[in-house]
C-alpha cells in the first residue's frame, strides 16, 4: 500500500520513549536525538500533538532529557520505575500510548508510532480500521517487530540512516 503524505495532514506523534532509548543504547551504545527523528517523521505536516512516555527513576538523572523534549515541543507523560520486593523492574507505558492514541485519532489523519514494540500491533490495527487513520512506525529496523512493520502503513527503518539519529558523544 502507498502512502500518502501532504501539508494539511493532521498528525499524532506517540513516543515509547524507553524502546528507543534502549534501541540506540543497545545497538550503537547512544542516546537518540528524538528532535531530529520526531522532525523526519513529520515531514512538514500540521502536527497535533506529539507525545513521549517516559520512566523517572529514584535517582532523577533524567530531568534534563525530559526538559530537553519539552524544549523541542514534546509533551512528555512520566511514569515512575516499580520497583518490586523482589528487585525485579517494571516501567511501561504500552496501555496509556494506546488509549491516548485511540482518544486522538477521530482528531488525525496520520498516527505516527514511533517504537519497535510488536505489542502495538493491535494498536496499528484499531487506527487503520476503526478510525480509518494512516499508521506509520518510525523505529530502528534491528530492533523492531516484523509483525509491526507488517502491519503499518509506512516503516521508517533509522538503521538506515544511523548518524542522522544518534547523538555522538559531545553532542546534545
Amino acid at each position: 500500500m502507498s502512502v500518502i503524505k501532504h501539508k494539511e495532514q493532521r498528525v499524532g506523534i506517540y513516543i515509547d520513549a524507553q524502546n528507543l532509548y534502549h534501541s540506540g543504547k543497545n545497538l550503537y551504545h547512544s542516546k537518540v536525538n528524538f528532535g531530529t527523528i520526531v522532525k523526519d517523521a513529520l515531514e512538514g505536516r500540521k502536527l497535533v500533538r506529539a507525545v513521549a512516555y517516559v520512566i523517572a527513576t529514584e535517582s532523577g538523572e533524567e530531568s534534563g532529557f525530559f526538559d530537553a523534549l519539552t524544549k523541542m515541543g514534546i509533551e512528555t507523560k512520566v511514569k515512575d520505575l516499580q520497583i518490586f520486593s523482589s528487585g525485579a523492574k517494571k516501567a511501561d507505558w504500552d496501555v496509556g500510548l494506546a488509549i491516548d492514541a485511540v482518544k486522538l485519532s477521530p482528531k488525525l489523519d496520520t498516527v505516527i508510532l514511533i517504537t519497535g514494540d510488536g505489542d502495538f500491533v493491535p494498536l496499528v490495527e484499531y487506527l487503520q480500521m476503526n478510525q480509518g487513520c494512516q499508521v506509520e512506525v518510525v523505529s530502528f529496523g534491528k530492533s523492531t517487530s516484523a509483525k509491526l512493520i507488517e502491519a503499518a502503513d509506512h516503516f521508517t527503518d533509522l538503521d538506515q540512516n544511523v548518524s542522522k539519529y544518534i547523538l555522538r558523544s559531545g553532542r546534545k
